[in-house]
Order: C-alpha cells, then structure tokens, then sequence
C-alpha cells in the first residue's frame, strides 16, 4: 500500500510517499481502508521536530508514519471487535492516517453519518474532539451562557463555533475581516476583526472564551470575563505566541486562578474516545455541525497539503484525499 512516511526532521520536503506493508489488525484494532484524511497542528509539528523531538524521538522520528485524522470502510476486524463489521463507514483517528489503510483502535472509531461525506468525516478528528472537550469538559460550557472564540477560523476554530452553539451558547467570533461572513454562516451570533477590534478592550464580558491563538495576558484575559468566568487556552503550538508567554501561562495561571473567581486554564491535546466521537456523529447527522473544508490534496501531494497548513493562513481545514 502507499503511505507518507517522515524519516527525518525538516521541511514538508522530507516527506515521502512510499510502498508499506498492509497493516494486520490485532486484538482490539480495526482495519480501516483510509479514504480522507486532514492536516493538524500536531501533524506539523511533528514534522518540524523543535519541542515535539521529546515526545517524538531526539534525533529523528521514532514512529515514522504521518497522519491522525481518518475517514472510510472497516476492511477487516481484529480479534475482540464488537462495534464494527467489514464495509462499515467510519471515521476517527489512528497513527499512519496519510495511507491507503491504517489500523485504529476500535473506541477511537464511530460509524459516519449518512449525510456526511468522507473528506467532511476525515476533517473531524483532533480539531473537533479538541472543541468538544474543550468547551464542554474543560470550559464547563452551559447553555445560555456567553461564549468568545478567539481564532474562530482554522479547524477548531469553526467546529468550536458550531459546538458551542449546538450546547445553547450565544457566541462571538474574533477572526480576520475576510472570514466574518464564514464565522457568521456557522452560527456566530456576533463577529469581531481583530485587526479594528480587541475583543478585552471592548466592554463586553463572556462567561467562557475559548482562545485558539493565545496572544493576550492573564490580565486581559480577566478584563474580558464575567464574574466565574473561564479563558481556556487551547494547543501546545501557537504560532505567535513567545515561549515567555507561553511558559508564564502554563507556570502561572494556575496560582493567579487561584486568587480569583476568573479562571485561566490551559488545554493540551484531546484524548479520543468513543463516547465523544459518538457524540460528535449525532452532531454532524443532525446538521449542527458541519465540517467546513478549504482545501482539498491528493496523498501525493501532502507536502504541499502540509506547506500551506503551516503559512498559518487556512480559513478552515486541509483535507487529504487518500481513496474514491
């Protein structure tokens, strides 16, 4: 089968698209024919190497294969499997996800909605389980409350929008002037540029911010909130935050919380399990959330897939298209 592969660390260009093995489903695993993937930070960075190398391997890549986010047919089943039989329609998650076939764990799959095409399921994975969990689980979401996505283009940005709809929200989208119409077709209820506008100097309090680019202080994020309020920090991998801030974040915010009703927390990267994933399905299969795809790139073409996710500028996700 044919597989991207990263041997080493560098640019896009040290991908390589190369015949595999066909992976064997073992006990637990589900065999799934790969037929769209999507970029992630994670995937990026990865890449690069830079702090990812102590997670990744110091030198190079421990784990070569590439890709996390998939969508397409269960071609066999391991021993143990209950949930999935041969020719289900499937999305989720599994390591090597830029291939024909992947082997993913059976609960970090759940079937595909009807209505939902590959590429969109393909595009759900890391972005759309990190606003699941972030809103929900870390940010505590509750309908009727006033919610701030800060960063509401990109691929989390737009699944967090509709999700915090979805839970009852009444959301404000802070993104660039040429993606407010896009903010608003998701369901924003208000929209902000960032360049005319800073969404802590405004007067307005939210009761949740969800911020996916971290370009603000603890004390403006607090400025921003309403009393018991919440300012999540979402991703390992901001593209312009400084390491100083980022590290005075993750050192401090948590003795600053503790003086304060306002609290400011961070959040790392989602854990995929099936509930959430079901969840998600139910989601997508009732049309509140919609998976919004900007660009779309053969397997063979992931490096370019990969170069242009990482100029910073994609308005919603980078599908891999693997199969027909």
């Amino acid at each position: 089968m044919k597989a991207i592969l990263c041997t080493k660390y560098g640019s896009p260009d040290v991908l390589q698209l190369v015949d595999v093995e066909k992976p064997v489903p073992t006990e637990g695993r589900v065999l799934v024919q790969v037929l769209a993937s999507s970029t992630n930070a994670a995937d990026y960075h990865g890449i690069h190497g830079g702090v990812s190398r102590l997670f990744t391997g110091v030198l190079r890549p421990k784990d070569p294969r590439m890709g996390t986010d998939l969508a397409g047919r269960v071609e066999a089943v391991g021993p143990g499997v209950t949930r999935f039989q041969v020719g289900d329609e499937v999305f989720g998650a599994a390591p090597g996800a830029y291939a024909e076939y992947a082997s993913a764990r059976e609960d970090h799959l759940a079937l595909k909605p009807a209505n939902v095409s590959f590429e969109q399921a393909g595009a759900v994975g890391i972005a759309a389980t990190t606003a699941l969990q972030g809103l929900r689980d870390k940010g505590h979401l509750r309908s009727g409350q006033k919610v701030l996505v800060n960063g509401a283009s990109g691929g989390v940005g737009t699944f967090a929008v509709q999700v915090a709809k979805a839970y009852g929200a009444e959301v404000t989208a802070v993104c660039s002037a040429r993606n407010l119409d896009q903010a608003r077709s998701l369901g924003a209820d208000h929209v902000l540029d960032y360049t005319k506008e800073d969404f802590t100097r405004t007067g307005q309090r939210y009761d949740l911010i969800y911020d996916i680019v971290g370009n603000h202080s603890t004390a403006a994020y607090k400025r921003a909130m309403n009393p018991g309020g919440v300012c999540l920090l979402v991703g390992f991998g901001f593209p312009r935050l400084s390491w100083s801030t980022l590290l005075g974040h993750l050192l401090l915010d948590p003795i600053r919380s503790r003086l304060s009703d306002k609290k400011v927390r961070f959040m790392g990267i989602a854990k995929f399990n099936a509930e959430d994933l079901g969840t998600l399905a139910d989601l997508m299969g009732s049309g509140k959330v919609v998976p919004v795809i900007e660009r779309r790139y053969p397997l063979d073409q992931t490096a370019e897939a990969m170069r242009y996710f990482g100029e910073g500028h994609a308005r919603a996700k980078v599908v891999i298209v693997v199969g027909h």
